[in-house]
């Protein structure tokens, strides 16, 4: 499994307080749907024509122990700050577990992932936004034309939605040559502007880990 790969952002000095008030205004609706269609390079689609619908969430692998226990003591505790939104012990399992394998999947900080989705969606399955994106990671449905039979309604699928969201995240992370404030812009439609970015990097401050 490639590991993380680093991130790089020259907006890193964003106040706290305007990252927590961005937060505030997008948490309560889903609001993403702005991406733009566009060519794709051969790495991207087949990233996201093998998004297949799996009878079961992908399994974490580690080589060593230290791996395991770490990812065990973070699924134990993003799991607490989840039970408010999703009561379900297995659905949080199933749907932590799958975030964890999707975002180390594409390179992406875990907490970067979560705090966006709690931004698109508030971690609603079903979101759909004002212009149709769809699911957790609010994805578009052009997006599925790479997919064989362009089937929209996949997207509510939670690994299927949550491969998409990493991989279209991750293709405008290499497009902004690692800068985070442009790529999360290019994610909502609203490159350039503050809002959504403060949005997303205030929510991922929740969910950071250290353990």
């Amino acid at each position: 499994m490639p590991g993380s790969a680093p991130i790089f952002t020259r907006r890193s000095c964003l106040k706290p307080l305007l990252g927590l008030c961005g937060l505030l205004l997008f948490q309560e609706r889903a609001i993403a749907g702005g991406q733009i269609e566009e060519p794709l390079i051969d790495s991207v689609r087949t990233a996201l024509s093998s998004a297949v619908l799996n009878s079961a969430p992908p399994i974490p692998e580690f080589t060593d122990t230290e791996g395991r226990l770490k990812y065990l003591r973070w699924l134990g505790a993003t799991s607490e700050k989840l039970r408010r939104r999703k009561p379900d012990w297995e659905t949080r399992k199933e749907f932590l577990q799958t975030v964890w394998y999707e975002s180390k999947r594409a390179g992406l900080d875990t907490a970067l992932v979560l705090g966006l989705i709690q931004v698109e969606s508030n971690f609603r399955k079903h979101a759909i936004s004002s212009v149709g994106a769809r699911g957790y990671m609010q994805v578009m449905p052009f997006w599925t034309r790479v997919l064989a039979d362009g089937d929209a309604a996949k997207l509510f699928h939670m690994q299927t939605n949550l491969r998409f969201g990493c991989v279209i995240l991750r293709h405008y992370l290499d497009r902004e040559q690692g800068d985070l404030f442009l790529a999360l812009g290019r994610y909502n439609g609203s490159r350039g502007k503050a809002p959504y970015p403060d949005a997303v990097l205030g929510a991922r401050r929740l969910w950071e880990f250290s353990g």
